[in-house]
């Protein structure tokens, strides 16, 4: 097994929680005084990188935790997000395969628990919740330390060019997944060790 830690991002990798987020977003610009994403641009957006997203919209980097905090709080007030299809049973077989699993977001850990079920929450060995969305290497860094794994062991799979970002300075690989919210194109592009156009091939990590 190439990576016996297999660290996930949560929103847009196993949950999917974009619908959730463009309904949200329009709330969250009127208060904290940023650009809102327009539908008819949403493509667009998605192949921007994270600090091109803050530029395009005008969002000072101060105010992403603000609003991380805020967003958060408006998921914990609405019905639980769902999983992607198939993410539930591909999590078992990399748990049965021998995989040890943790789960790294911005979004909080008693989110996470309500979206994951009492079997599913068994398999994961850690939740780490409310990661900076530009300083996630910082807590990847941690997990490493807590899990007693070398960075060579470990992979962060997650759905955003910072999600890569995280990864490198954390020096572990960084698996990007087609399915979130930012574009495949723009993925690939940042240079990923493993690609996952499907929830299905994440199978292939064990």
């Amino acid at each position: 097994m190439r990576y016996p830690l297999v660290i996930f991002d949560f929103d847009g990798t196993l949950a999917d929680s974009f619908p959730f987020f463009m309904e949200a977003q329009h709330a969250l610009a009127q208060r904290h005084g940023f650009k809102a994403i327009p539908e008819d641009r949403v493509d667009d957006m998605r192949r921007l990188s994270t600090r091109e997203l803050l530029r395009e919209f005008e969002f000072s980097r101060w105010k992403l935790p603000i609003v991380a905090a805020d967003f958060v709080r408006s998921m914990r007030a609405a019905p639980p997000v769902p999983l992607f299809p198939g993410v539930a049973e591909t999590l078992r077989h990399l748990r049965e395969g021998g995989a040890r699993l943790a789960i790294l977001t911005s979004n909080s850990a008693d989110n996470v628990r309500r979206v994951l079920d009492a079997e599913l929450l068994e398999a994961i060995e850690r939740v780490d919740g409310g990661a900076h969305m530009l300083g996630k290497h910082r807590r990847i860094a941690r997990m490493l330390r807590q899990a007693r794994t070398d960075a060579s062991q470990a992979i962060y799979i997650g759905d955003q060019v910072s999600d890569g970002e995280a990864a490198r300075r954390a020096g572990v690989a960084f698996g990007a997944v087609g399915w979130g919210y930012a574009h495949p194109d723009t993925l690939r592009a940042a240079g990923a060790e493993e690609f996952f156009d499907s929830v299905g091939e994440l199978r292939r990590l064990v």
